[in-house]
Formats: structure tokens, C-alpha cells, sequence
């Protein structure tokens, strides 16, 4: 199938891609065929997100679009911020919060009913959208220039055999081929490692956000409340935070953000959300309501100087796959809705100009004169100030933010990658985490059900080791099996038989996070898509 522009991914900045080609070529009276394609069942199916919505680029792609019924009705009517401690708080005086903590003007609301708002926009001007196809493949030409994706094929038995369910996959050519697949997209760390993008670039950097969705004591519920926490259940060295939104129709968005960059094998992201409902302010929202969410999903932390180069021959990275992220912010969507819109400029320009599978540099040089731009810039040393610990850290992110406005004469730099972070088993304590009460905490396959997680079953695993016996020989015994805990999803687990130990992969328990792309110490395991359709269901989210 031939287009003229191909959208990999059905969050916003994909579908404000599509969206915007599609204004620009209707304002140039020219046609411009796009296609995009959607892992998930259904656009939103496999969004998450806390999420406090700035709508400024939304009001860019859509001027009108409280008219049209774009679904954030909630306004933000309240901040409380939030130092924990193991039984109290201590509220951040409202003249005290930096800027980049105030949510006044945005709305608590629903990212996966926003994307499947904006994807019928989209249908509404001649996109076409295709849920439930997986891009498994780049393709590339005889020059090395990307023209397209493949399909995943349907039917594959674990055997590696085909089923009587086989459905060959399909080619979708393109001029230029955007790929807007979220946090660690697969296709995306491909590329970046092909054409060496991440050259000069900081290391990316990651957190993992759960979340759960829950129906409250209508009582208690104060629409348009955000809490948002850091300190406890974490210690003061490793970097998080907390939230706590209060949505319309008597629901509240609770989560935490681990950052992925933590050193103890032994904490599990999954129990430290666990135990943080527990906290004397979160709790008495909680108690006589019922959960009924949950989700987990990486998102970039690492700002401005971690983004790569964001063209190639053929193509671009926008949203998430690139890094378009405000940690300080808690806040992406904008960033991925803004960073879409500036590619698809790019785009028809070049379309109109009669060019194919080049670079689009008009695309980073337009970002780097972009509102969005400066904001990154300001928000640039919030993270590696916060890798100092939480009480130094948050001293030095005030200053930065309040003194300097973000505007600090020098830019810091991170660490190094996430997966060399984590310290041997022995050089550490390991961490008990209490038994959940089936009410207020829950265990992860429970969870795992209220995701509404489903996968073909007769499939290759699409969690897949490059070497079989790392597990046991290196995670297990310098480790003690990290993957069992670092997973929110119960995907992994060491099993033993006679005397000996082997990883078992649950791949059907994938809620498609990537944490285990991530932080695997040794990277050995990879992520690869499993069939279209497979996965959460979130709703929502």
C-alpha cells in the first residue's frame, strides 16, 4: 500500500501528525494520502497517563476544540504539593511552588479518551486509521533510506509454524514515515541505533508510572484536586514521585513514578506503589471506593540534552519515541501534540516540494525556535539535580527554577543509562514489603486482570533473550533476579525444577511498559511486538 505519509503509533503526537498534514494539504488545496497504523485494539487502548493536560498546543491543532467536544472537562481548581514522610505531610506553601508545579488554566483528565477524540478528527479529515496492526519492520531501501514499515504476520504458532489464523503481513510504503510509538518504542530504538542518532547525546533516561483508576466516596471527592508527593514510600536517594488527581464523574487517577535509574535489585516499583496508598493522606480518599484500573507504562526523563537527533533519511522521531517530556512538569502530552504538528509542517513542505525519503531538517530546526524548545531548555536540569537525592535535589531544582527561572548558565548532565545503575545483590538490603489486603493494595495479577491484558495465546513470546543462560548465570546470582521485581506486570518469574532454576517468561501478562527493555542489567532481554490487538485495554486511562 503506497502513501505518501505513514504514522506509526496512535497516541498524540501521531495523531497530531496525521491531523496537521491533513490541515496544512487542505489549506494548500493539495492532497496528501496518510495512513496511520495502532498496535492497540482500538486508538487508546494502550494509553496511560497520569494526567494533568496543558492545552496549549491542543488549542494550536484545534482553536475550536472545546467546541468540538474535546473530552477535558475537568479544570485543575486546586495544587497541593506534598513532602512525605512514613506517617505525615508537610504541604509546600502555595508562594514557595515553582512554576513548573502549578496547574491552574489545565485539566485533569483522561489521555486515552483524548487520543481516541482526536482520532476520529482525524478519520473526520481523511486519515486512515488502522487499530489492531502492528509495525514490526522498518524498511529500508537499496540507498539505506527508510520507505515504509511491514506488518506483522498473524497466525505464527509458538513453533514458529503457521496457524490456521495466518494472515501475512503487509508493506506500507511512504515518502517519509513517521514513528510516533510512545516511551522505548521498538521501531524507534532501532533507528536510533542504525543512523547513530544518540551521537553527542545524553543517555536516555526513564521512570515507570503505575496507576490506577478508582471510584471514591462521592464525599470525599473534590473535583479538579491535584496532589502530587515525593519522599515516601521511597528513600531519599532514589528519584519518584507521587499523584493524586481528582477527575470528573467521582473518579480519582492515583500513581507513582519510579525513577528507572535506581540501585537496589530488591525494590520492586510495583510494592512501592503499593505501600503508597497506605500514607495517611492518600488513604482516607481510598477507603470505601473501588479500583477500577490499572496500568503501568516507561515514559522519558531525560529532557532536552537526551533527546537524539530527531530526522533521518526518510523519516522522523516525534513524541515519546524521541523524548518530548517535561519531567518537571509531570507533563508530555503537549510536548508529543506540539512535537507532531512541527514534523508535519516539515512534511508537506517537502510533499509539495516534490521530494521523498530525504531529511526533514526542517523539523529540528523549526523545534528549536518552538515555545516547546525553551520550555525543555528550562526544564533541562531538573532531573540530574534530582538524581542528587531528594532533600539536596529539591533545594537545587527551587533555586534553579525560582532564582534562575530555568535559565542557569550551565546544563548538567546524566549518569549514565539506567541498566548500569543496579548494584549487586550483596551490597544491598533487601526489602519486605507487606502481604496486600485485597481492598486498598493489591498483587499484580489482580492487576494485571483489571488492565484487561489479552494476547493471542499460540504465538511467539515477543519478549525475547539474546542469551538464554544470562538470567540464571548473571541476574540470578549477582542480582537475585531483578526482572521479578522491576516487572509490573508478573511477566517474569524463576522457577525451579529438580535443581535447577530457569527464567519462565508469562509473556501473555504484558501490559507493554518496556521496563524490562530498560532496566534489564545486562540487556539482554528485548522487546519485540507481539500480533496486533495484544496487550492492555486500558480504559480510561
Amino acid at each position: 500500500m503506497q502513501y505518501d505519509v505513514v504514522v506509526v503509533g496512535g497516541g498524540p503526537a501521531g495523531l497530531a501528525t496525521a491531523i496537521r498534514v491533513k490541515q496544512l494539504a487542505a489549506e494548500k488545496g493539495a492532497e496528501v494520502s496518510v495512513c496511520l497504523l495502532e498496535k492497540g485494539s482500538e486508538i487508546g487502548a494502550h494509553i496511560l497517563s497520569g494526567a494533568v493536560i496543558d492545552p496549549r498546543a491542543l488549542a494550536e491543532l484545534f482553536p475550536d476544540w472545546q467546541e468540538r467536544g474535546a473530552p477535558l472537562h475537568q479544570p485543575v481548581t486546586e495544587d497541593r504539593f506534598l513532602f512525605l514522610s512514613e506517617g505525615g505531610a508537610t504541604k509546600v506553601p502555595d508562594w514557595l511552588l515553582p512554576k513548573c508545579f502549578r496547574n491552574h488554566g489545565y485539566y485533569c483528565a483522561s489521555l486515552g479518551n483524548l487520543c481516541r477524540w482526536l482520532g476520529t478528527q482525524a478519520e473526520a479529515l481523511g486519515v486512515e486509521i488502522y487499530p489492531g496492526f502492528a509495525a514490526a519492520e522498518v524498511l529500508f531501501d537499496a540507498e539505506g533510506r527508510v520507505y515504509g514499515v511491514a506488518t506483522g504476520d498473524a497466525g505464527i504458532g509458538k513453533n514458529g509454524e503457521r496457524t490456521a489464523r495466518y494472515a501475512p503481513g503487509m508493506e506500507l510504503h511512504a515518502k517519509y514515515t513517521i514513528f510516533a510509538e510512545g516511551c522505548r518504542g521498538h521501531l524507534g530504538k532501532q533507528l536510533q541505533e542504525r543512523f547513530n542518532l544518540r551521537e553527542g547525546r545524553d543517555p536516555a533516561v526513564y521512570g515507570i508510572g503505575l496507576k490506577e483508576l478508582w471510584d471514591i466516596d462521592p464525599a470525599k471527592h473534590q473535583p479538579g484536586l491535584v496532589i502530587h508527593g515525593a519522599g515516601w514510600p521511597l528513600d531519599g536517594e532514589t528519584y519518584g514521585g507521587s499523584w493524586m488527581y481528582h477527575l470528573e464523574g467521582g473518579q480519582v487517577s492515583v500513581g507513582l513514578v519510579v525513577g528507572l535509574g535506581y540501585a537496589n535489585p530488591y525494590l520492586s516499583p510495583f510494592e512501592e506503589f503499593q505501600r503508597f496508598k497506605t500514607h495517611p493522606a492518600i488513604r482516607p480518599f481510598l477507603e470505601g471506593g473501588r479500583r477500577v484500573a490499572y496500568g503501568a507504562r516507561a515514559i522519558n526523563a531525560g529532557g532536552l540534552q537526551a533527546l537524539p537527533k530527531l530526522v533521518f533519511p526518510g523519516g522522523a522521531l516525534v513524541g515519546d519515541d524521541a523524548g518530548f517530556l517535561n519531567a518537571a512538569r509531570v507533563k508530555g502530552s503537549h510536548a508529543a501534540i506540539k512535537s507532531g504538528m512541527l514534523a508535519a509542517e516539515a512534511i508537506v513542505e517537502a510533499v509539495a516540494a516534490g521530494r521523498a525519503q530525504d531529511e526533514l531538517a526542517a523539523f529540528p530546526e523549526a523545534f528549536a525556535k518552538s515555545w516547546l524548545h525553551e520550555e525543555l531548555h528550562r526544564a533541562r536540569n531538573f532531573k540530574p539535580l534530582m538524581a542528587r537525592g531528594l532533600v539536596a535535589g529539591s533545594l537545587l531544582v527551587g533555586i534553579d527554577q525560582v532564582v534562575f527561572g530555568g535559565k542557569a548558565p550551565w546544563t548538567l548532565h546524566h549518569p549514565g543509562p539506567d541498566h548500569e545503575q543496579l548494584k549487586p545483590k550483596d551490597e544491598c538490603e533487601p526489602i519486605a514489603y507487606p502481604k496486600p489486603d485485597g481492598v486498598l493494595t493489591f498483587d499484580r495479577l489482580s492487576s494485571v486482570f483489571v488492565s484487561n491484558v489479552a494476547h493471542e495465546e499460540d504465538q511467539p513470546a515477543h519478549l525475547t533473550l539474546k542469551d538464554a543462560g544470562v538470567p540464571i548465570a548473571v541476574n540470578l546470582a549477582r542480582y537475585d533476579a531483578p526482572e521479578t521485581r522491576y516487572c509490573p506486570a508478573g511477566v517474569y518469574e524463576i522457577v525451579t525444577e529438580g535443581q535447577n532454576p530457569r527464567l519462565r517468561i508469562n509473556a501473555q501478562n504484558c501490559v507493554h511498559c518496556k521496563t524490562c527493555d530498560i532496566k534489564d542489567p545486562t540487556q539482554n532481554i528485548h522487546w519485540v511486538v507481539p500480533e496486533g490487538g495484544g496487550g492492555p485495554n486500558y480504559p480510561n486511562m
